[in-house]
């Protein structure tokens, strides 16, 4: 499609899910993995004649969350019912907030391709219970009901139609998620359904000097934010062929609900999509309206802290860092940044720590990166190491190819590993000077390169020391010799 002729447009709603204990209106766990229907009760189950009760620290985390937003936050919001009738849902009704959610307004700031930002405006933020889960069998029959999720708090997070190419929509999650974590709000584990997204996409084509925006729909099915890339992709391409073919426009055919088929790589239809009169809101009669006092938002607003975009900022300012490597420090989330903040304690040079955060221990790490100690090894480890080849007493090559992973394995130390390994760097001026002498008399003729002006000579000079010493000479001091001596 030509960007000069047709325009994406996409509107978000993504759902976090808060890192509370317990669910939203009862004590039942909120762990994830647990067997079927193993975390239930009558409220969350929808049983006759419960009342729920409000967890406040899920309210809390919400406030935090629109804090960082800059939101503007009702100091009197309420609760509605939201009708619809899944198995999934048990009391035929979802807890939700309508016409006064908690928070309105803010937005999300994301960085573009060509350098930049962009801000994202935001309708809306408001709380709401999840669903249970259905699973449905792929040859037909039964389909099962998991009541764990149902009552398990999420924020919805609503966006204007700011964004006009997956690529923002991509940025706008990977934004979302590492704010999230950071504020300890959420671990936003789209394989865990902590993180999901909803996208409602359309196109607007300009021709003839008129724009045609065809009708609006919503995806659903989107597990990763690499799959709403996909999605958005896709889908933005499937209405603009089938405008050209019936020229419908919005407000011509009701809205769609589609879900993403990542196998195929296509939407399919699944609804009609519903409007608000259809979900037959009405305010919730079992809970009280939740009164926001100043107090409260100053307490919260202390619990904030930095921001993701704030810290970058800092690092590259305070340790001049690259904008590149600040950013994607941060983007680790807690567990990234409190091992760097690990390392600068124990005397690691900022640039160095960074790299070897983002280039090497990153590369060994398996599993969920929640906390420092999910990482591969400890800050005092790796510190270690990298003090090693700082005081030449190792190579770097050495040290990232085999001592790092070895270290990693056996848990034993950088200098044990390199000693065992026959790895340790000879410091010995004269015996560098001993090896580079040798050097130059058999290659005269590179020594006579270089002399001459032919730098890149001195690549072959400084291989062959090398190679003669087994490696065990640090490469500073073998191109420090070498220059020294041809030069003298």
């Amino acid at each position: 499609m030509s960007d000069s002729q047709v325009r994406t447009v996409v509107g978000l709603e993504v759902h976090v899910q808060l890192l509370t204990a317990t669910k939203l209106f009862c004590g039942c766990p909120t762990t994830f993995g647990k067997p079927p229907n193993s975390q239930t009760c009558p409220v969350c189950c929808g049983m006759p004649g419960v009342l729920p009760v409000l967890n406040r620290r899920a309210f809390e985390l919400g406030l935090k969350a629109a804090l960082a937003v800059n939101g503007d936050i009702a100091r009197f919001t309420k609760w509605d019912r939201k009708h619809y009738f899944y198995p999934d849902l048990p009391k035929n009704y979802q807890i939700s907030q309508y016409d006064l959610p908690f928070c309105v307004g803010g937005d999300i700031r994301i960085p573009l391709e060509g350098g930049g930002e962009k801000a994202v405006r935001l309708v809306r933020i408001h709380l709401e219970e999840d669903a249970g889960k259905n699973t449905h069998s792929d040859t037909g029959g039964d389909s099962l009901v998991d009541l764990n999720r149902a009552g398990t708090p999420l924020l919805e997070i609503v966006t204007e139609p700011d964004m006009s190419s997956p690529d923002e929509a991509g940025a706008f999650l990977e934004t979302v998620r590492t704010m999230m974590r950071d504020l300890d709000i959420s671990d936003c584990e789209m394989q865990e359904g902590s993180l999901r997204c909803d996208a409602n996409i359309n196109v607007h084509v300009e021709t003839d000097g008129k724009v045609f925006k065809t009708p609006i729909v919503e995806v659903k099915n989107l597990n990763s934010i690499k799959m709403v890339e996909r999605a958005i992709a896709h889908e933005a391409q499937r209405q603009y062929e089938q405008w050209k073919k019936d020229g419908k426009v919005l407000g011509q055919v009701p809205k769609q609900t589609r879900g993403w088929d990542d196998a195929k790589g296509q939407t399919r239809i699944q609804r009609e999509k519903e409007e608000v009169a259809d979900y037959r809101y009405f305010p919730e009669p079992d809970l009280v309206p939740v009164v926001v006092e100043d107090a409260w938002i100053d307490a919260v607003r202390k619990e904030v802290g930095e921001s993701s975009s704030e810290r970058a900022a800092r690092y590259q300012e305070a340790y001049g860092l690259s904008k590149y490597s600040a950013e994607t420090l941060v983007a680790k989330g807690k567990a990234g940044v409190q091992y760097f903040e690990a390392l600068r304690e124990l005397g690691v040079e900022p640039k160095a720590a960074a790299n070897w955060i983002l280039n090497d221990l990153y590369a060994h790490a398996v599993g969920r990166i929640k906390a420092v100690d999910d990482l591969p090894t400890p800050p005092a480890r790796l510190a270690a190491l990298i003090g090693m080849v700082k005081e030449n007493k190792l190579n770097l090559n050495d040290a990232r190819e085999k001592v790092m992973p070895k270290m990693i394995a056996s848990g034993e130390a950088a200098d044990v590993i390199a000693k065992r390994l026959g790895l340790e760097v000879v410091v010995d001026t004269g015996a560098i000077d001993g090896v580079v002498d040798e050097v130059i008399r058999d290659m005269a003729a590179a020594a006579a390169d270089y002399r001459a002006g032919k730098e890149k000579a001195l690549g072959s000079l400084v291989g062959q020391v090398m190679k003669r010493s087994k490696g065990k000479f640090p490469p500073a001091l073998v191109n420090e010799a070498l220059m020294r001596k041809l030069k003298g």
